[in-house]
């Protein structure tokens, strides 16, 4: 049976049909359904409370922070790729290099044994029989096969030494062969594989519902993939990645209201789409604007949701807008100017600053969720947390609040206590109001903490310091929210821990958006002489549009965004009519 198997697969494949549809019973396929306690008062110190302090402090309130910044480095902590900077900075300090990466040895080692012609049966049988592992070496060798993206015709001959040899071919391999096929594009042999498939088993599994739906959208039989969609929607709900293929396909094929529908199916099941499925559609509007409010309705779904699309879907979106007949759309890549205004046509952005009912959600939320929630007396005790409102509650509001041991140790500079103080003194000059959250091994007179220096600090802002196991960033949160709105605060620490406390998406949402708003980060220092701060980014970065204008942040090609990070890039488009 060998020599049929090497010219033509779809001949091979029809000859083992009878092999493969006995013993059916023998095969392994599997269908598939489906706070410490902690004793002690807080200790706290404060600067002496006079009227002229508080009549000084008032007078500043509503002044911006004059805060020294470098003018083009160090990129805000919030800024798109700046995680993925700083590890690759970290990792060369610590002596390493890409070189040290561990070398893939066995997936080259397994391309090196893939043989480079088909081979007969008999020739197959002594490779095995020679192999390491011999009960093995089918599935290794099909996914050498896969991982080298080898000749089709080599996998022909593998698939028909098992018939032969076993009376039968396994689900696993078939599926593993189903996934070259596809991979490489060979729909003929992929056709042969569903046939066999079907015939065999009365259903399949969603991986290999997924690789049929992902082939045949990219064939002349793609509305097959509507059936295939169902047959997976029978066990599991589909993928954001199935419709995507199934909506790919329609739109290629000119049926704009089967892609239409197929993604309000997505909608109504609560799927999350990927960009590449806005991007199909984004491309069908170019030749087909019927749907162009729906497009539209995509954006207002992006803002909604904090979605920032990649360069391929910002670049596609430009050319909607461009090709809309009866409107003169212009489109180009843009950045923002740190006072909020596009360098390409000078539109100012929103505000990164929260309306009033947001804060007021938000600073509810945070009480509730974060200062008052179950997790938070793992952090601190009743007693502290309350000893701590009282002390909040009887000195004006703050303009900013310091996680002392956390700014004490952010830079390598100097002892942590001349940090700090460092710190501290650049605001006090600056007349503001300060809380200085800390530690009591702070007051403890050691090598990082001069005594002197911490005295100086207490006469200029106002001081807590908890027990050495609590947390700081509730009493920070809880100080900063209980301030106001123009109360900024001092820490590294991107709150992640505390932003995922939060009930909904909308809430963390405002807490990102408040955060990116509030939040200084020291940038360098030197003792004696220089105190720099991060930017505070002004406005908000998250699509919006005017009557003249949209401007649509997006993930620039290269850059590796964490989910904490905000994009640079802009796409401005302007209408001129």
């Amino acid at each position: 049976m060998s020599p049929l198997l090497m010219p033509n697969l779809r001949v091979c494949l029809q000859h083992l049909l009878p092999v493969l549809s006995r013993n059916v019973l023998n095969l392994s396929h599997k269908n598939v359904s489906q706070c410490f306690r902690v004793g002690g008062v807080n200790t706290f110190c404060t600067k002496n409370i006079n009227n002229h302090a508080v009549d000084k402090r008032k007078a500043f309130k509503s002044r911006d922070f004059a805060i020294k910044e470098r003018p083009v480095f160090p990129k805000s902590v919030f800024a798109a790729g700046t995680a993925r900077r700083t590890a690759e900075l970290m990792k060369k300090k610590a002596g390493f290099s890409d070189t040290d990466e561990p070398s893939d040895y066995s997936r080259k080692k397994r391309a090196a044994e893939i043989p480079d012609h088909p081979l007969t049966s008999s020739e197959w049988k002594i490779m095995k029989e020679g192999s390491e592992r011999p009960d093995r070496f089918v599935l290794r060798m099909m996914e050498g096969m896969l991982s080298a993206s080898a000749d089709i015709n080599i996998a022909k001959s593998l698939l028909a030494y098992v018939a032969v040899d076993t009376g039968t071919v396994p689900y696993e391999l078939l599926l593993r062969y189903l996934t070259l096929c596809v991979n490489d594009g060979h729909w003929d042999e992929m056709y042969d594989v569903y046939d066999i498939m079907k015939s065999r088993f009365r259903t399949l599994d969603t991986g290999a519902y997924s690789l049929l739906v992902k082939g045949f959208s990219k064939t002349e039989r793609w509305q097959e993939t509507l059936v295939l969609l169902e047959n997976i929607n029978k066990i599991i709900t589909p993928s954001p990645r199935n419709y995507a293929n199934a909506i790919a396909a329609a739109m290629k094929h000119g049926s704009s209201a089967t892609a239409w529908t197929l993604y309000n199916q997505l909608l109504e099941k609560g799927i999350s789409p990927n960009q590449d499925t806005w991007k199909y559609l984004f491309e069908g509007g170019v030749s087909d604007h019927e749907y162009d409010d729906e497009l539209l309705s995509i954006l207002q779904q992006m803002r909604d949701n904090q979605i920032y699309p990649d360069e391929i879907l910002a670049n596609t979106i430009r050319k909607w807008f461009e090709s809309r007949p009866d409107q003169k759309w212009t489109g180009g890549i843009s950045i923002v100017n740190p006072s909020g205004v596009c360098r390409s046509c000078g539109s100012e952005l929103e505000s990164i600053q929260l309306t009033d009912e947001d804060y007021a959600d938000l600073k509810d939320s945070v009480m509730k969720n974060v200062i008052k929630g179950i997790d938070v007396f793992k952090k601190t005790t009743p007693e502290e947390l309350e000893n701590f409102k009282g002390f909040v509650s009887k000195r004006p509001p703050f303009d900013v609040v310091i996680d002392g041991l956390n700014v004490a140790n952010t830079l390598s500079r100097g002892n942590e206590s001349e940090t700090l103080l460092a710190v501290v003194s650049e605001f006090s000059q600056q007349g503001l109001s300060i809380l200085v959250l800390g530690r009591k091994h702070m007051l403890y007179s050691t090598r990082s903490w001069n005594r002197h220096h911490m005295k100086q600090i207490q006469q200029k802002a106002h001081c807590f310091f908890t027990e050495n196991i609590s947390e700081d960033d509730p009493f920070l949160l809880y100080a900063t929210l209980h301030s106001g709105n123009h109360c900024n605060f001092v820490s590294r620490d991107l709150m992640r821990d505390h932003k995922a406390c939060l009930p909904d998406g909308r809430t963390k949402r405002l807490f990102f958006k408040w955060q990116r708003g509030h939040q200084l980060v020291l940038s360098s220092f030197i003792p004696g002489k220089m105190v720099r701060f991060q930017r505070i980014q002004s406005y908000d970065t998250i699509i919006q549009t005017n009557t003249k204008s949209w401007h649509i942040p997006y993930d620039a090609q290269g850059v590796d965004r964490c989910t904490y990070e905000v994009p640079e890039k802009w796409l401005c488009l302007t209408r001129s009519n």
